[in-house]
């Protein structure tokens, strides 16, 4: 599982208003002290080299130079994200050159980490297994990469709504299946018996929202399901599978996917934490049936070390083989990306580009746990580090992106136009730019629950200004980057001006923008809006709603008071009145509710994978109550004007509150705060 978010993944909101809009109208979402010692841990295994690697040159980087690097960044990074403590990996000259351990694994006994035994939950990293499990059953022609996913499934099947388009083994290994991307609820605190994995792929199938084949769209279910294949075809569980054919072959004694774990593994589990105040917290939801794409899953640096070596030469280390070197090539291959200037996916691979370097990469994210898994293959290099906090504002994952970044600074730092980007020093092309302008949505938003409300604030925005494209929203890997301008440097290609990045348009035959693509996530596509489409405007409709119902509902509260402490009675037609007052305050009560569900993004991230908070019941009952009397207020607002109620002020009043409660009806449901979003979305108000 993942949150990139992010995970993310995260996204960027900057101006004033809308931070307002987020804090008042809750329609924003994600969506995830004590501080960390600067000394590492004491146990540090290092291999032996001579010659330290400096730029640009061919030689593996040598185990001296690596470990200086990170004895100098990692303690900074660790204190500066209030994260307790990481270990981190490198491989390169066909061995292991380093693994370290830096910080804490438990916070109240302040245990050391030891990168050779305290394990860590991998997260998404776990995907990396699952690829190699369905290449091995491929390689044994039990499965066929090509094939109908329905051919192997006999317990369920998976919809048929597409019709001509089946979903195929490959589209589960490249983000291609066109799944609704559904996660809430679908973790444990704790490890229990769970009816198994395909027991909940049946009970939890999301819908197809896409064709396969044609967009990337981060799909943790296709995942699970591609997990499932091998369970089937196989007829072993997958956690004993990959512990049968991945693990012992390669000598990883300290990775699981079984779930309760190992005692010996679990007398060294580092323990996951987010800050809270001056301290931090423990986290949970780390557990639960879909183990193909991480739940339960544990591994230790010096463990992915193995599996990283395995993965650059040919399948094979230390005598141990999980591919042949044809499936190990296919692993590594490129087998999706619409756009051949642009990043694409290998299997559950994501290829990356920095300083002209190209990386295969995968990160995890779960609750209080973030790593990366980078290879370079072209230099048999790979690296692995993890973290056990979510770190301040939730950039544990980011955190994770920068040990990768220095390391690749400082061994391959490149030169010129290679380090600052692949169209960098390129001429800028002129040309209209309006085109490229709008507003642009990940297709990793859910479509049927309500973390689609995470559009409001990871969707993107790009304007032109002064030849360039102004973008602001998440389209690079810093949550700190802010807007962003680019300039075209090939047609529907645009460089990051003072960066590394680069995002490029596809268009249709008829020159219209299809999808938006970033080289820093090959696994989504942003999908162009409408203008009623806009988030911007849905913040402003939104807010200006809520203003209208909560003054209505302060204004009359003290009209009433009021006229009782003065003896005057109740103001006329008091059952209208009333259902206007409840409206506007079971609203406002419903949306603060909301903005306290997700006003701590690292504890949301939990909460989501968990699905244990009241408030994911009562927010949509609340709204769906409200929904209700907005009806029964169309009906008063009706009948006010036909039989004159109150004066025309008056009347006016009561009709603007009844509309302002539909349209933020409207919108909620739109972005599925009730449950409604299919219809809501039907009305093409939402998109």
């Amino acid at each position: 599982m993942s949150e990139r978010r992010a995970e993310a993944n995260r996204p960027l909101v900057r101006r004033g208003w809308v931070r307002l809009v987020m804090v008042l109208a809750a329609i924003g979402l994600f969506l995830y002290g004590l501080t960390p010692d600067r000394a590492h841990a004491a146990t540090t295994i290092a291999g032996s080299g001579s010659s330290a690697a400096s730029g640009g040159s061919t030689a593996p980087p040598d185990s001296g130079s690596v470990k200086r690097l990170f004895d100098e960044i990692v303690p900074k990074l660790l204190a500066e994200h209030k994260i307790p403590g990481a270990a981190v990996s490198v491989v390169a000259g066909g061995k292991q050159v380093f693994a370290g351990g830096y910080g804490v694994s438990d916070v109240p006994n302040r245990k050391p980490v030891d990168p050779a035994r305290t394990a860590f939950f991998m997260g998404s990293d776990a995907k990396v297994f699952t690829a190699v499990a369905v290449l091995q059953q491929v390689r044994a022609g039990k499965l066929d990469l090509h094939a109908d996913v329905n051919t192997y499934l006999t317990a369920f099947k998976v919809r048929d709504s597409y019709p001509g388009h089946p979903v195929t083994v490959e589209n589960l290994l490249t983000h291609t299946g066109g799944f609704d991307d559904t996660f809430m609820g679908l973790a444990e605190a704790e490890p229990r018996t769970n009816g198994g994995l395909g027991a909940a792929l049946a009970a939890h199938q999301p819908d197809r929202v896409r064709a396969p084949g044609v967009t990337a769209a981060y799909d943790n279910y296709g995942v699970a399901l591609a997990g499932y294949l091998v369970e089937v075809v196989s007829g072993q569980p997958f956690d004993q599978y990959v512990a049968q054919h991945v693990l012992q072959p390669l000598g990883m004694d300290h990775t699981t996917f079984t779930q309760p774990h190992p005692a010996p593994v679990d007398a060294d589990l580092a323990h996951g934490y987010r800050p809270d105040g001056g301290g931090q917290t423990e986290t949970k939801g780390l557990y639960g049936p879909l183990t193909p794409t991480g739940a339960a899953a544990v591994t230790t640096a010096g463990d992915m070390g193995r599996l990283m070596l395995a993965q650059l030469h040919g399948g094979t280390y230390d005598g141990g083989s999980v591919l042949d070197r044809e499936g190990d090539a296919l692993l590594l291959a490129r087998h999706f990306g619409p756009d051949q200037r642009m990043p694409g996916m290998a299997y559950l691979l994501e290829q990356r580009n920095r300083n002209g370097q190209q990386l295969l990469v995968k990160d995890g994210d779960v609750p209080g746990f973030h790593s990366n898994l980078a290879l370079l293959p072209a230099r048999g290099v790979g690296l692995y580090v993890t973290v056990n906090g979510d770190g301040e504002g939730g950039t544990g994952g980011w955190m994770t992106q920068q040990v990768l970044n220095e390391f690749v600074d400082r061994f391959y730092p490149g030169a010129g136009a290679a380090k600052a980007g692949a169209g960098a020093g390129a001429p800028v092309v002129g040309g209209e730019l309006s085109k490229f302008t709008g507003d642009f949505r990940s297709t990793r938003v859910s479509q049927s629950n309500l973390t689609k409300a995470a559009a409001l604030m990871g969707s993107v925005h790009i304007a032109a200004r002064d030849g360039r494209l102004v973008v602001s929203g998440p389209v690079t890997r810093d949550p700190s980057a802010g807007d962003t301008q680019w300039e075209q440097v090939q047609p529907g290609l645009f460089q990051q001006v003072g960066g590394s990045g680069q995002i490029a348009f596809e268009l249709n035959a008829d020159g219209e923008v299809t999808s938006m693509l970033t080289d820093s996530d090959p696994t989504i596509a942003y999908e162009p809006l409408a203008w009623y489409q806009a988030p911007e405007l849905h913040q402003r409709v939104a807010l200006g709603s809520l203003v209208v119902l909560a003054l209505t509902v302060i204004g009359w509260g003290v009209a009433a008071v009021v006229r009782a402490a003065r003896g005057k009675g109740r103001a006329g037609q008091p059952v209208a009145r009333l259902l206007g007052w409840l409206t506007g305050a079971v609203l406002v009560v419903a949306t603060a509710g909301f903005a306290l569900l997700t006003s701590d993004s690292n504890a949301l991230n939990q909460t989501l994978f968990l699905g244990d908070s009241p408030l994911l019941k009562v927010v949509p009952a609340m709204y769906l109550g409200a929904a209700v009397l907005t009806l029964l207020m169309v009906i008063c607002a009706v009948v006010a004007w036909r039989r004159g109620w109150w004066g025309v002020f008056g009347r006016l009043h009561y009709t603007g509150v009844t509309v302002a409660a539909l349209v933020f009806l409207v919108l909620a449901g739109g972005y599925d705060l009730i449950g409604t979003g299919n219809l809501a979305g039907s009305l093409d108000l939402i998109g």
